[in-house]
């Protein structure tokens, strides 16, 4: 199953963010300049690249496209958050730094999958409940995991994995309530 911009776009709809233009109107380069120049967080670059570096873990191996579509939905739903994009900021940075203890990689997202995966293993991300101010791995869980699963699986594409046809937020009429999965 291939997810698209258009899907991205879907599922910033169904957190109530108002896209305007669609994802044109989300840019790397407004969000970088709107961060702190000075501070010792990964770049919003850095940032995108461990995003989709943990997509491609943690998403079921039928989807493609990941890439855009983490892209568009990250850029949108940071992109007016400050408070929550330094949190994301952060959790990217406890993802790196814990990279390089482990495997003495400069950033999570230049590891192998496998090697992505068991980090999160490792970690204690995949049994850790989400927090925003609990321990490293509820956290990574909260503003990491949890956001990318929440975009996939409440996009139109993504949705159909675990059999919502019409995910909540999504407009299908009385027909898509009447026949049951496909």
């Amino acid at each position: 199953m291939k997810l698209t911009r258009r899907d991205a776009i879907a599922a910033l709809a169904g957190v109530g963010i108002v896209t305007g233009s669609g994802a044109a109107a989300f840019s790397r380069s407004a969000l970088e300049s709107a961060t702190d120049a000075e501070s010792d967080l990964p770049s919003i670059e850095a940032t995108l690249d461990t995003l989709v570096a943990t997509a491609e873990v943690v998403y079921p191996s039928a989807v493609d496209g990941v890439s855009t579509f983490v892209e568009t939905y990250a850029l949108g739903r940071l992109d007016d958050r400050p408070a929550h994009l330094r949190s994301v900021r952060e959790a990217v940075d406890e993802l790196d730094t814990h990279a390089d203890l482990w495997f003495g990689a400069d950033e999570f997202a230049s590891l192998s999958a496998t090697d992505r995966d068991d980090l999160l293993h490792e970690m204690g991300v995949h049994t850790a409940e989400a927090q925003p101010d609990g321990t490293i791995a509820e956290r990574v869980r909260y503003f990491v995991v949890n956001d990318l699963l929440y975009a996939l699986y409440s996009s139109p594409a993504g949705g159909t994995l675990v059999g919502l046809e019409n995910p909540p937020g999504h407009p299908g009429g009385t027909e898509s309530y009447q026949r049951g999965p496909r």
